[in-house]
């Protein structure tokens, strides 16, 4: 039964990641009530794509274990049956974790273990082991390999700030991501299998009753996570590698038919030799109260709304054609904020020709809050308007009488009128004047 919850819960992601409503142009990020000790913070709307709020978001610091989604990612895509696909520890793969001090799950030399098996020491205690073993399996051998297809993906989705130079995470000044580039890897790992079945896990006994697995994700353990806990919260990672990443975690939430995701990377870890609390657990639950409380999906603009109107030529009894957005856009903004206070540029023709059909591109209307571009639609003619032939040639006969050719050509026929009109009275009153000499002659 929490298997298929899950997967449910998976799929619903993955429809609302491929059919969200159109991304905005800019991230907007709104006011918050509270304080934040975190230095890097991503905070985007699920159901939209929309990021709500940004801090350093685009700054390169070191991802401590929330590189193993990346780590997942990998795997997932090059084994094709996690339960069948069975993998034999490598003693000399364990011991380069030897003097690191790092988390491991606790994986034997000599054992055998299916993927699953791994991928959940990997997800839920953060098993240093349990990535090398991985990568070392899906590498053929070699670990640099397995970590080369990591930043293969990486560039695949569109992360412009991210290198890997390890499957676990451990610091490496060439070993770097930003919350944003996160955020664009989580979404992604959501969509593959197991991967928030597994995440969202808390205790797990599928290495033994002797063995339990449990998770470092205060967040969503309602035993173990005391003031950390945060019911709406599933999954993602956890991560710190002391005071070089500061405490890491990446965290969705779901409430009332809203989800988010929130990457949050170096809160501080000490001060004065004391160990802090964790600041990236409380800023994230409280970023999804906020959200939850003070943000909704605001329709900004109807498609079935005629929003404004253009001069159109040639259209028997009609001289304004009325436009509509070509789709709706929806976005997330403060519940006291309507959307008719958000600003909009037009950019449109003074008017068109004839005939137009109702759909027909005419311009674009971009939509601002706080001074913020929000996306830019497309406007489109609300209603199909037919082309008046005789309007067409009235139009025809004014523009070739007012045409420069036009102008030109009468002005010569014009001079050559006048001055035929002065050449036939010279010739005229020449003849005149010669009748009169011969009639004089004559007397």
């Amino acid at each position: 039964m929490k298997k298929k919850a899950f997967f449910i819960f998976s799929l619903v992601f993955f429809v609302m990641l491929t059919w969200g409503v159109p991304r905005q142009a800019d991230a907007v990020s709104y006011n918050i009530d509270f304080d934040t000790t975190t230095k890097h913070i991503y905070l985007v709307n699920l159901d939209t794509g929309i990021a709500v709020y940004e801090k350093a978001a685009d700054e390169r610091c070191y991802p401590a274990s929330t590189t193993k989604i990346m780590t997942y990612i990998v795997v997932a895509e090059n084994v094709k049956d996690f339960d069948k696909t069975v993998i034999k520890v490598k003693g000399s793969v364990l011991k380069q974790l030897d003097g690191t001090g790092s988390s491991t799950a606790g994986i034997v030399d000599g054992e055998t273990l299916t993927v699953t098996q791994l991928l959940n020491c990997l997800m839920i205690p953060s098993g240093n082991d349990a990535a090398l073993i991985l990568a070392d399996y899906v590498g053929g051998g070699d670990i640099s390999e397995f970590v080369r297809m990591m930043n293969d993906k990486a560039r695949e989705l569109g992360c412009e700030n991210t290198h890997f130079m390890n499957p676990h995470g451990l610091n490496d000044p060439d070993h770097y991501t930003t919350a944003s580039d996160l955020a664009k890897i989580t979404q992604y790992a959501m969509t593959l299998p197991k991967f928030m079945e597994i995440c969202n896990t808390t205790y797990s006994t599928c290495l033994g009753e002797d063995r339990p697995l449990v998770t470092t994700n205060y967040l969503i353990d309602d035993i173990r996570g005391g003031d950390y806990y945060y019911m709406y919260a599933k999954g993602v990672k956890t991560g710190s590698t002391g005071d070089d990443s500061g405490y890491c975690l990446v965290s969705t939430a779901v409430y009332e038919g809203y989800s988010y995701l929130c990457v949050a990377l170096g809160a501080p870890y000490s001060k004065n030799g004391e160990q802090l609390e964790n600041g990236a657990m409380i800023d994230s639950a409280n970023f999804y109260r906020w959200a939850f409380t003070k943000l909704q999906l605001t329709t900004v603009i109807d498609e079935k709304t005629v929003v404004d109107e253009v001069g159109i030529n040639y259209a028997w009894g009609k001289d304004r054609l009325k436009l509509a957005p070509a789709k709706s856009y929806a976005t997330m903004l403060p519940t006291d904020i309507k959307a008719s206070s958000i600003d909009k540029k037009y950019d449109l023709p003074e008017s068109v020709n004839a005939p137009v059909k109702a759909g027909d591109k005419i311009g674009t209307v971009t939509l601002f809050y706080a001074n913020s571009e929000l996306a830019r639609v497309d406007l489109v003619a609300a209603e199909t308007v037919d082309q008046s032939d005789l309007l067409v040639a009235f139009d025809g006969v004014k523009r070739a009488v007012s045409s420069i050719w036009f102008i030109v050509i009468a002005a010569v026929i014009l001079i050559l009128i006048i001055a035929y009109i002065i050449i036939l009275t010279i010739y005229s009153r020449r003849r005149k004047n010669n009748r009169k000499v011969k009639t004089y002659r004559r007397i």
